[in-house]
């Protein structure tokens, strides 16, 4: 199914114009920096389809003549024509936000038609504008927004809480670029869960994301450890472990990282142009060296010791079976050196010198289509 990118005008293809927002003559119009440049690479290199999504309030009344919309309007598409960028189709909204009509973004009624079309893959597409709105209308659809902020204010009125939106921003930039790159390098999300008799995990994981974690295990200081993957590898991590502690914790660690290498596994499954290697990390008097390579083939060297027998309340001798079962999972080379006095600084320093390690390995060129391996397979 194909995908889409439904884009706003105003403010993203061509620049706003305050205080009135309406472009009803060519003295007023200029376009969106570098937009034709990437937006053109994005109609030739992407298989997206393009589609206008544009609120014009009052427009055919007597305060937005349609005589003063059209021409503009259409000098705006045979230049983008002129530059490869093909739309499926324009929707323009005449209604003033103050009406609240169902065919006004951020409501979905003005692509009622298109939407009846099951051929398109909605969850894979995403909204592409600078007002809150257009994040709004990307929530409603069902997919994700490519946030174009200059301005958080704009359409923020019309919107009941647009905090709560932030999880549907896949991107927030103000440049093409960066749309472009993003577009190009695709989202290495995936959702994964791996049930057993023993354990019931459920991992959320974006490797693109922003540092957000989310980590329930029942065990607090490994939730820690955790946590200090998201946040130092810079990718968002959701995990909820529900594992047979009235046993012990044996099973709830090491699911756990079998289940987290596993959801790596699948989201690195393209490799091309990412750097495949890392490497990190001291911290205060604890020296930790974490060297990883997502070469496909699993191998761990640990070399770290613990004089306590637990850390918080989780035992030390599951730290080596953790990073074991992620490496296996995700089939990939770690090797893991720690030297310190203090044994929380080293484990942390550990986990934080392999969240660097990952973010170095898993970068990615969005020019390159290169494979990091002579064999022509990873």
């Amino acid at each position: 199914m194909k995908r889409v990118l439904f884009i706003d005008r105003d403010g993203t293809i061509i620049r706003e114009v305050p205080p009135t927002y309406q472009i009803d003559s060519f003295e007023k119009l200029a376009f969106y920096p570098h937009v034709l440049r990437y937006l053109s690479r994005i109609a030739a290199e992407m298989e997206y389809e393009l589609v206008m999504v544009s609120n014009q309030d009052g427009l055919g009344t007597a305060s937005f003549p349609e005589d003063t919309f059209w021409p503009v309007q259409n000098f705006i598409m045979q230049t983008l024509e002129s530059e490869g960028i093909h739309f499926a189709s324009e929707h323009f909204d005449r209604s003033f936000a103050s009406e609240h009509l169902p065919t006004r973004k951020p409501a979905t009624g003005m692509l009622t038609s298109f939407l009846d079309n099951e051929a398109y893959d909605i969850a894979g597409s995403f909204v592409i504008g600078d007002r809150i709105t257009d994040v709004q209308l990307a929530k409603n659809l069902g997919c994700k927004a490519i946030w174009l902020n200059n301005d958080a204010a704009l359409g923020a009125t019309e919107v009941k809480d647009g905090a709560a939106l932030q999880e549907v921003v896949a991107l927030e930039t103000t440049e093409w670029q960066q749309i472009y790159e993003f577009l190009k390098l695709n989202l290495r999300t995936v959702h994964h869960e791996r049930n057993t008799s023993e354990t019931k995990i459920s991992v959320d994981l974006n490797i693109d994301g922003s540092g957000k974690a989310e980590i329930h295990t029942g065990l607090g200081f490994f939730d820690h450890m955790l946590d200090q993957i998201a946040r130092h590898g810079k990718m968002d991590l959701k995990i909820t472990t529900k594992g047979d502690l009235h046993i012990d914790e044996h099973h709830t660690i090491e699911d756990t990282g079998i289940a987290l290498g596993e959801a790596f596994a699948m989201a690195l499954a393209d490799k091309r142009g990412m750097e495949r290697y890392g490497f990190a990390l001291p911290m205060d008097e604890a020296d930790a060296r974490v060297l990883i390579d997502f070469g496909g083939r699993n191998w761990l060297v640990w070399n770290a010791e613990f004089k306590r027998e637990k850390i918080g309340e989780m035992p030390t001798e599951m730290f080596f079976h953790f990073f074991k079962s992620f490496s296996d999972a995700a089939r990939c080379n770690l090797n893991i050196e720690c030297r310190g006095e203090n044994e929380h600084h080293k484990i942390e320093a550990i986990f934080k010198a392999f969240a660097k390690a990952i973010r170095m390995a898993v970068k990615r060129d969005p020019l390159s289509n290169y494979l990091p391996s002579t064999k022509g397979v990873l």
